[in-house]
């Protein structure tokens, strides 16, 4: 069994994630995925991908930031895997390279928000000590972009 972790960055490479960010995302169509990947890399935002046997089963999104509060940051957007794929560790590899990847770009944290009710990824980021420290909170002020 091959495994590989690699920065997504050529259009076919970005596009080969979509079904992993679509178990995630649902309400992102597939046309719109390559063009908001690409909006979003201009602040900074990237993909981060596990190929499995051919296929991406787990993918991850995430940006670097830096903020009064915490200070220079990876920020996990999305982090994500197909249900047919979960718990064969390939979430748990991603964010082993992504809290890798902050300490050599001198982050001082790594940041994500998370669900109520994800309860198998909260095991995940606790394994890997994360601490539940805020409420996430926000009000709508129009319908998402689909």
């Amino acid at each position: 069994m091959t495994t590989e972790i690699f920065l997504a960055e050529s259009d076919g490479e970005i596009e080969s994630c979509y079904p992993a960010f679509a178990a995630l995302r649902p309400h992102v169509r597939r046309e719109d995925f390559l063009p908001r990947v690409r909006r979003q890399q201009e602040q900074s935002y990237r993909i981060l991908a596990l190929r499995h046997e051919g296929s991406i089963p787990s993918a991850a999104g995430f940006r670097s930031a830096e903020f009064l509060a915490w200070g220079k940051v990876l920020y996990i957007d999305d982090l994500t895997t197909l249900p047919e794929a979960r718990g064969k560790g390939f979430a748990g590899a991603l964010l082993d390279w992504l809290i890798a990847h902050a300490r050599d770009a001198g982050c001082d944290a790594v940041h994500l928000d998370t669900g109520y009710g994800r309860h198998a990824a909260h095991r995940l980021y606790l394994s890997r000590g994360f601490e539940l420290t805020s409420h996430h909170m926000a009000v709508e002020l129009r319908k998402p972009i689909r």
